[in-house]
């Protein structure tokens, strides 16, 4: 099964994950976590070119496909590979961060941009996707309190950020059945154990259905 896990920066979206595993692990599923863009050395790479300073200001649809190319590689190398040896495949961010970020706060417009990314992902889409909704006074003051510097995308004002949470927000609604929403403005321990009931549960009725 193949879950990714989406929201704005500083939602609290990375340190969820790990738990995740270990409870998974602990039921017996072979577990694989992978992030985007990266998870794999090409991936890597090109995210190193997305987030560097040198690269602001950079075409809208540059980046956009920068991301994309990014995510063929990792599909390609890592989620599909693992998904056919029987692992429950986590990914932090995929398709729905290109969609909201690019596709909404860049201005190109999320039809389009999914328009692509299905051409390209060549229907490797998400089994369950996770939403980690939360307020954007908490998200900027999540962010601050970070102990690393800020990349470019950390540094877009608000504008920018208003208009990529509208952009999942408008995912969710044309989404439902794949894409569930979290309250990330919880506690995390609270956060966590929602997070965990929702994919135990779609696991457990993907095993019904395959």
């Amino acid at each position: 099964m193949f879950i990714t896990i989406e929201g704005m920066d500083g939602s609290g979206k990375t340190t969820a994950i790990a738990p995740i595993k270990e409870c998974l692990e602990s039921l017996g599923y072979k577990v694989l976590l992978t992030r985007e863009p990266g998870g794999h050395k090409v991936s890597e790479e090109i995210r190193k070119v997305i987030l560097a300073d040198y690269s602001e200001g950079m075409h809208p649809w540059t980046e956009a496909l920068l991301y994309i190319a990014s995510r063929k590689e990792h599909i390609d190398k890592v989620v599909v590979p693992a998904l056919q040896q029987g692992y429950v495949v986590i990914s932090d961010r995929f398709m729905d961060s290109t969609s909201a970020y690019q596709g909404n706060a860049r201005g190109l417009g999320i039809a389009k941009v999914n328009e692509i990314q299905e051409i390209v992902l060549d229907g490797c889409i998400p089994d369950l996707t996770i939403y980690f909704d939360l307020n954007m006074e908490e998200a900027e003051r999540r962010i601050n309190k970070r102990p690393e510097l800020k990349n470019r995308l950390d540094r877009e004002n608000l504008d920018f950020k208003l208009k990529v949470k509208d952009g999942y927000d408008q995912l969710v609604k044309s989404f439902p059945n794949r894409i569930k929403v979290i309250d990330a403005n919880l506690g995390i321990e609270e956060v966590q154990q929602q997070t965990k009931k929702i994919i135990v549960e779609a696991i457990e009725k993907w095993k019904v259905q395959t």
